[in-house]
């Protein structure tokens, strides 16, 4: 973050920042002004003058905003103070006040805005450090806005993870499930609320920096981008009560936030088991308005199995501009990754049960390659004190090729998908001050995402396509655009109320070729206006005790060609969503929080994906329910404790006709891969000054792998991490992560019915103990 320097012996050129001004009167540390005061004669003057006359006088060193101070006047100031006596009379008259944010660093900074209730009343939970921003905050609504359970998860806890992707990232997160292939490229999913993590029902949107960046399957791939280094935190909101977003929010969104601004060149350079190394490195410049961030990283590692190699490298570049007077923000984001893999393939049953480790002749050239890319376009604008406007405008990249082949006896396949996708989203916020309410905020968008789709499937052997192996050669345009209108309504102090209501519409046209046979144009199915109504509430009758509940609803549509109507089938509508909640969010100390949730979602017309092809299987209704249980005690700074429980269950409540009398769904079976729980926790402890250590544990429970449920249970497991950091100087800090303490065996199950009588269970075991090191280093100028 670019500074303004003021030393007493001479004058510098002033370097003006938007965002922060320093003035550094000497080197003796604030904390020597605290009990000795100064003597001080300052006439009526500019604030900003009384500010750096007060950081010389008293040996301090103060932050402010230009902004805050802009042609603020301060009273004179006669006689001994210290320096925070001092500051209390000067901003006092200027609604601003003063915080302790640092060793020796005292930030100056407007008084909250009315918007900052006395009461807290949220549902949110938080893990990590939060990042305190001087920047000031915009009235648009986020996910801490919406009554539903919300976890947030920070820097701190998220860039000293190591990681073969952002997908691994999750397993701290409450509640959610992630399902890692172990394949390649095709690493993992995150899921959560009862859906599963294989991409059968994609259920989770997901945003990067704001724009949305899902497959047109719904599958998570943009995540490749991702290195940990870059990320500032991880929202996941649970639930169907956001009405901010429609197309693949099935279950809830997830956003994944970068740095953007600041003046800092950090890098971190690590090594461990499986030859893993990376190295990711993060620059950001700030000055006059302009912030300016960069971030390049690569990662490579020959795999837990044989022939699993794999590297990945990532580019992103952010460019925004405010003015002195922070009136509107303007900026543009790029983003870049490549990623190409080995896959080890998958084993049967005995198989794994001889050499977890090994791969196989018949997957000797399985494995592919991937490119994704984001460009955006952003613009804030404070339209006035009540009024904000939003708008991004973006474009997406995805092509992939892979060659996998399923198991024994089957033949390899080519996979091609090419995807382009561009869209827009528009928002506008007011924020009144109503005499007759505590606070009251609306808030209505719009947004839309059109996309042009190829898909071609070949049979090859190693690599080499057959002169007849053209099996899908599918091209598809798919549009999605709706609208929603949001409020925050709080007749009173102990109740806030979240009424909304969102619409969507699909369009798209769909043709597939064969040779021998030509399929041609598919008609769109009549989905029709996809209304979802949304209402939230929560009570905060005592200070730290929230009461809050939701129902909404959302909606999904088919993936790929079951988007439209093929021959001899029917018009499919959408499958409507249902869910509520009702918890509690209890903090009866600064230092213990806890929350404890009960939710149901009942699902009309789900559709599945099946795996090894392109075809869809028709689920029918179905019921999801289960428990949230999340705590964290942090009694001292030296030691905390947090943990999370999650009880769900996922059945079949009607499904269709034909799937009567066969192998696929029957009233009352499980849905396939969703496990009966989950559950994350841990302790972090603080055993030197300089040293910092957390042992924490995540897992899950068995799930049935075919949907007649009677292939078997799999996936359990529990692993154990430790994670030590040692800082050597405040800018170096060395790192070791030990994951799967225990060596504990653990593996991804699937079965699909596509493969007639031959089908079986085929198992991608995880990795095995591992250790890692690492030496991060970060400078601030």
């Amino acid at each position: 973050m670019d500074c303004k320097l003021n030393t007493p012996p001479e004058k510098k050129p002033r370097r003006r920042a938007p965002l922060l001004a320093l003035a550094l009167a000497a080197s003796i540390d604030a904390s020597a002004a605290d009990s000795t005061g100064a003597s001080i004669d300052l006439p009526a003057q500019p604030l900003a003058a009384t500010l750096e006359n007060l950081a010389k006088s008293t040996n301090t060193k103060l932050i402010y905003a230009d902004s805050v101070v802009q042609g603020l006047q301060a009273q004179p100031l006669k006689g001994n103070y210290t320096v925070q006596q001092a500051l209390e009379k000067v901003l006092s008259q200027n609604d601003l006040q003063y915080e302790q944010v640092g060793e020796g660093v005292i930030a100056v900074k407007k008084v909250p805005a009315p918007k900052a209730q006395a009461i807290k009343d949220d549902s949110i939970f938080e893990l990590g450090a939060v990042t305190v921003s001087d920047q000031a905050e915009s009235v648009k609504l986020t996910s801490k806005d919406i009554a539903t359970s919300v976890d947030i998860m920070y820097a701190d806890k998220i860039a000293d993870q190591n990681v073969l992707t952002a997908y691994d990232l999750f397993h701290r997160m409450p509640g959610v499930q992630v399902t890692q292939f172990g394949q390649g490229i095709t690493t993992g999913k995150m899921s959560f609320r009862g859906f599963n993590g294989e991409g059968r029902v994609n259920a989770v949107k997901l945003l990067i920096d704001g724009v949305p960046s899902n497959t047109n399957s719904g599958d998570t791939y943009f995540i490749d981008s991702l290195f940990p280094l870059d990320i500032e935190s991880i929202e996941v909101v649970r639930g169907t009560n956001d009405a901010r977003y429609g197309l693949h929010s099935f279950a809830g969104n997830i956003s994944m936030n970068t740095t953007t601004g600041g003046n800092y060149a950090k890098g971190r350079l690590s090594y461990g088991s499986f030859n893993t190394h990376d190295i990711q490195s993060g620059l950001g410049y700030e000055k006059d308005g302009l912030s300016q961030n960069y971030q390049i990283s690569y990662r490579a590692s020959d795999g837990y199995r044989h022939h699993s190699d794999t590297d990945k490298n990532s580019f992103s570049g952010k460019w925004f501009y405010t003015p002195d007077d922070q009136k509107y923000k303007i900026g543009l984001i790029a983003r870049w990754s490549e990623a190409g893999a080995q896959e080890p393939g998958y084993m049967t049953y005995q198989e794994q049960l001889l050499n977890q480790t090994q791969t196989f002749a018949r997957n000797a050239t399985d494995g592919g390659k991937r490119t994704v890319g984001q460009v955006s376009t952003h613009l804030d604008v404070n339209i006035s004190k009540t009024l904000f406007w939003s708008s991004k405008v973006y474009g997406n990249l995805f092509d992939d090729q892979r060659y996998v082949t399923y198991g024994p006896g089957a033949a390899q396949q080519e996979r091609d998908r090419d995807e382009i996708q561009y869209g827009a989203m528009t928002s506008l916020t007011y924020h009144p001050v109503v005499s007759w309410l505590d606070d009251f905020s609306l808030e209505t968008g719009f947004d839309f995402q059109q996309q042009e789709n190829k898909y071609l499937r070949y049979l090859t052997d190693s690599r080499v396509r057959r002169s007849s192996g053209l099996r899908n050669d599918e091209k598809w345009d798919f549009l999605n655009y709706g609208g929603y209108i949001q409020a925050i309504i709080k007749p009173f102090k102990w109740l806030k109320l979240t009424p909304g209501y969102r619409a969507d519409i699909i369009d798209g046209s769909f043709f597939n070729y064969r040779p021998g046979t030509t399929f041609g144009s598919s008609p769109l199915n009549d989905y029709g206006t996809i209304s979802q109504p949304k209402i939230g509430a929560v009570i905060t009758p005592i200070e730290g005790y929230s009461l809050y509940g939701n129902w909404g609803r959302t909606f999904q549509v088919g993936l790929g060609q079951a988007t439209f109507i093929g021959r001899n089938q029917a018009n499919i509508g959408p499958s409507l969503n249902d869910g509520w909640e009702v918890g509690v969010k209890l903090k009866p100390v600064d230092w213990a929080e806890g929350r404890v949730a009960y939710w149901a979602q009942d699902a009309s017309n789900e559709i599945s994906r099946n795996l090894a092809s392109v075809d869809s299987t028709m689920i029918g209704a179905t019921k999801r329910q289960g428990v949230d249980i999340e705590v964290k005690v942090y009694p001292t700074d030296k030691v905390g404790v947090w943990a999370s429980y999650s009880l769900q269950e996922a059945k079949v409540t009607n499904p269709p006709t034909v799937a009567a009398g066969t192998m696929e769904y029957v009233a009352g079976n499980q849905v396939v891969n969703t496990p009966n729980y989950l559950f994350s926790a841990g302790i972090d402890y603080q055993i030197l000054p300089q040293l910092r250590s957390s042992l924490w544990t995540s897992g899950q429970g068995d799930y049935f792998v075919d949907q007649a449920n009677q292939r078997g249970q799999y996936g359990e497991y529990a692993l154990l991490n430790l994670d030590l950091g040692y800082q050597v100087t405040k800018e170096v800090e060395l790192q070791f992560q030990a994951k799967n303490l225990t060596d504990a065996r653990r593996e991804y199950v699937w079965y699909d019915e596509t493969f007639g009588a031959t089908a079986q269970p085929f198992f991608s075991p995880g990795d095995g103990i591992a250790f890692y090191g690492a030496v991060n280093v970060k400078f601030d100028y």
